[in-house]
């Protein structure tokens, strides 16, 4: 019997009802002759609530470890509410916890990640033709304690148990259809995608896209676990994530994506010398301050140089900070920080083979008025820095003009 893993997010397993729709979800599943594991996240604002009372109790650099044995509780209270729901339907499930199966880590508390799953424990159980409901976002360091995988984790755990059990698919029941080609509350006519590819999903998830955790997608791609995200709310088939040689034709551009948590520094008539680069981004990589676009302009005389670059806004204070003494070395004029930025990227394998992506993009946003103030690249994929006020106009507008919107 073919084997499947079924994730309920934070929405889905909200309350009593939401988690009594989740049980009906697995009871058809198992109608349709499937073994079912299940990996379940908080309910919907408990996480939060356990970091506050972490942080209220233990203070803002609270213990790791104790910190990882209060907010791993919220996934434990619902795999054992699912599993009650369950049995009291007639259906044979166990819940068995992180350490039970278990799922082994490494000690970066927070952060932790996935080293192995045994899946011996697991494995009796769905042989048996019972329901395993697994807790996603925790596993087991090495030194047994529990750990935690981070914002999230309950896709990776999903996805990983999904590899190591070699499952047909691992659904991901979330309170959306699908994925989108673009945010449908700004875009009203995005439409939702058949399928995309593992290095597509990679890229709407790191440059804003909130449907799948990143290590997630990551962890799909190099196992080749086939992936749908569809709606815990209604019937419709949803969105599957593949590999490349899965899809038989590509769009040329399969979504747009933006991202407003982007903040651009810019450092302002800087001497124009070998190392300055290194000046100025080494200190950042010292303080794990992640630098994202960079852009030089040298002066028309050759000797001064600006340098922008974004980081994530909530460092932009730190950013600042770190850079001034270094600045103020290599000459700098000023620094001019501005929160008010937001990335707009659009995605498809497709440009790998199709010319002119790029031009259209700066072409239909020029006509709209909208100022390119940093461009990135990849082969799939390309950003510009915008100003935060033409966000709609810009996803609209480029929506419209790759041929995105719905009929």
């Amino acid at each position: 019997m073919t084997r499947t893993v079924q994730k309920f997010g934070g929405t889905s397993v909200a309350d009593p009802e939401c988690i009594q729709n989740a049980a009906t979800r697995v009871q058809a599943a198992l109608a349709n002759g499937e073994r079912v594991a299940v990996v379940v996240s908080a309910m919907a604002g408990h996480t939060n609530q356990l970091v506050d009372w972490v942080e209220t109790l233990g203070g803002p650099l609270a213990d790791r470890a104790e910190h990882d044995v209060v907010v791993a509780a919220g996934e434990q209270i619902t795999s054992g509410l699912l599993a009650l729901a369950l049995r009291n339907r007639g259906v044979p499930a166990r819940s068995l916890q992180g350490w039970q199966i278990a799922v082994r880590t490494d000690n970066t508390h927070g952060a932790a990640r996935i080293n192995s799953i045994d899946t011996e424990a697991i494995g009796r159980v769905l042989d048996a033709g019972k329901v395993a409901v697994v807790p996603g976002f925790q596993g087991l360091g090495p030194d047994g304690r529990v750990t935690t995988l981070g914002r999230g984790g309950s896709d990776t755990s999903a996805v990983a148990l999904a590899a190591a059990l070699a499952a047909a698919r691992c659904d991901i029941f979330t309170d959306v259809a699908g994925v989108y080609t673009t945010d449908p509350r700004i875009v009203p006519r995005a439409r939702k995608l058949q399928s995309v590819t593992y290095e597509e999903m990679l890229e709407m998830a790191s440059l804003g896209a909130k449907v799948l955790q990143t290590r997630s997608v990551a962890l799909a791609m190099q196992y080749n676990v086939p992936v749908q995200v569809l709606s815990s709310f209604d019937d419709e088939p949803g969105t599957m994530v593949v590999a490349d040689e899965r899809m038989m034709e590509h769009q040329t551009v399969a979504g747009i994506t933006y991202n407003r948590d982007e903040a651009k520094v810019t450092l302002v008539g800087v001497r124009d010398q070998p190392g300055v680069a290194a000046s100025v981004f080494g200190p950042l990589a010292e303080a794990k301050v992640n630098v994202d676009m960079i852009v030089q302009s040298v002066s028309p005389d050759g000797r001064t140089t600006d340098v922008t670059f974004t980081v994530a806004a909530t460092d932009l204070s730190r950013a600042k900070e770190i850079i001034e003494p270094h600045a103020r070395d290599l000459g700098c004029q000023r620094i001019d920080a501005d929160g008010g930025v937001v990335k707009i990227s659009v995605i498809g394998v497709g440009m790998r083979s199709h010319a002119g992506v790029a031009h259209r993009m700066f072409q239909v946003l020029g006509e709209r008025g909208i100022n390119i103030q940093a461009i990135s690249t990849s082969e799939i994929k390309i950003s510009v820095l915008v100003p935060e006020e033409y966000t709609e106009l810009a996803l609209r507008t480029l929506h419209t003009a790759y041929g995105l919107d719905a009929e």
